[in-house]
């Protein structure tokens, strides 16, 4: 999935006030076991340099402002779930600084006496996500001639509006909607080196297929795609989640749920190695707007590598999982995929709608948050990193047809640069267990092996 960034046109939501409702304590991710100092010493040369150079940061001001995210993600849902009337977005500062909105000045000041920067907005968080589903609803009943012209949509917390993305073509300019123009921008170089682990790891290849990899196999069926994180479940099997559009049977109803998936062997694609097959994968609205797919490892797989919390970058270095963690606007992230290894950037939205047309005419919504992290062909699927914490899974982007990072931030510039789609990783393990009756869960260091 591609997104282009190209008009952005605001839509205005008109706020409802409601009573004050009293408010719990929202269960906190568990904090770092080391102190950022410690866990920045341990990150790989190549993810400390990507972090110089896309987020102009030290490994531990990385570390310490995803940490602090994921606190400020916690005082924020307790807001959300218990003062909604008044709960209006919270992100992180250009200067690491959480910041909340609120509507009323006597919430601004109950927000700062709990030490957080506060800004004072007009309409509600809740207000805003119901405009944002009556704009989906709208989208998804247009003509596709003309829902094809509109790439996204989302709440832009910061400017507290709902934004519509619409093509620069006749047809988008005919919307006649007022622009909105991004201002991103982000540097980024591509690793190149070869990798020397071995090990299959999350952000590496792999490939797939309707049917078992023969002699006589189409290339036009091959598809490429980034592992993402390794999970486990109650009974310790092995399990790879990545990207459900990677799954052959999600663009071809003809195609049976189980296609295979391969290490690929580069000098002889026959001789890849089977080391799973997807168990499931959803997409668009009956997954709540998710992208996933679920693969069950083999023994092929789990001898791979596949079996251990880690995800690769540049040279073959690798980045131990700590845990997981949510989307926080402003909060730094880091994602692999086996094309452009590591890049850098930040969390542009917690929240973003973007229709996708799929090969049979039909239609899905799906949502994620937005990045500004550079996403080639290839990275589908990668993980999304917050610090050392799993984030996400690489949904799309709008470099995807780039030959590289540099390029595409220079042809994208006038348009803001660099933006992808990543799909919530908490999201993702509480729909599969749900659909699949499991009790998955990420493959984290001191966690469930």
């Amino acid at each position: 999935m591609r997104l282009r960034l190209a008009f952005r046109a605001a839509i205005l939501a008109s706020a409802t006030l409601l009573p004050l409702s009293a408010i719990a304590q929202a269960e906190p991710h568990e904090p770092q076991s080391n102190s950022p100092a410690e866990v920045a010493q341990q990150l790989p040369a190549e993810l400390v340099d990507a972090i110089a150079r896309d987020l102009k940061l030290s490994p531990q001001q990385y570390i310490e402002r995803a940490e602090a995210a994921q606190r400020l993600a916690g005082y924020a849902q307790t807001l959300r779930e218990g003062r909604p009337a008044t709960y209006a977005g919270s992100w992180m500062g250009v200067d690491g600084v959480p910041v909340v909105a609120v509507t009323t000045t006597a919430e601004a000041q109950r927000v700062a006496g709990d030490g957080y920067a506060t800004h004072l907005a007009a309409v509600s968080a809740k207000d805003l996500e119901g405009s944002l589903a009556q704009l989906n609803q709208w989208i998804l009943g247009l003509p596709k001639d003309v829902s094809s012209q509109i790439n996204s949509t989302s709440i832009d917390v910061l400017e507290n509006r709902v934004v519509i993305d619409v093509v620069n073509s006749p047809i988008g300019r005919a919307l006649n909607l007022p622009t909105l123009l991004a201002g991103l921008k982000v540097v980024l170089t591509p690793g190149g080196q070869p990798p020397v682990d071995q090990h299959a790891q999350g952000g590496d290849t792999y490939i797939t297929t309707p049917r078992p990899i023969t002699r006589d196999v189409d290339p036009g069926e091959i598809g490429v795609c980034s592992f993402g994180f390794n999970a486990v479940d109650a009974a310790g099997a092995p399990y790879n989640l990545s990207a459900g559009h990677c799954d052959p049977s999600q663009e071809n109803a003809k195609v049976p749920a189980g296609a295979p998936v391969y290490l690929p062997d580069f000098a002889d694609v026959t001789r890849s190695t089977q080391i799973g097959t997807f168990r499931h994968s959803a997409m668009g609205e009956p997954a709540g707007g998710l992208d996933y797919s679920v693969i069950k490892l083999n023994d092929a797989g789990t001898a791979a590598g596949l079996d251990k919390p880690t995800v690769r970058g540049a040279n073959g270095t690798t980045v131990t999982v700590t845990g997981t963690a949510r989307p926080v606007i402003g909060a730094p992230i880091c994602k692999s995929g086996q094309t452009s290894t590591f890049t850098c950037g930040l969390v542009l939205a917690d929240s973003v709608d973007a229709p996708l047309h799929m090969a049979d005419g039909s239609t899905r919504l799906v949502r994620g948050f937005a990045g500004s992290t550079c996403t080639l062909g290839g990275d589908s699927g990668g993980a999304i990193l917050t610090g050392t914490r799993a984030l996400g899974i690489t949904s799309g982007s709008n470099s995807g047809g780039a030959p590289n990072c540099t390029e595409a931030n220079l042809v994208l510039a006038p348009e803001g640069g660099t933006a992808s789609i990543g799909i919530p990783i908490e999201k993702i393990v509480d729909h599969a267990n749900a659909a699949l009756g499991l009790d998955l869960q990420v493959r984290a260091a001191d966690a469930r092996r």
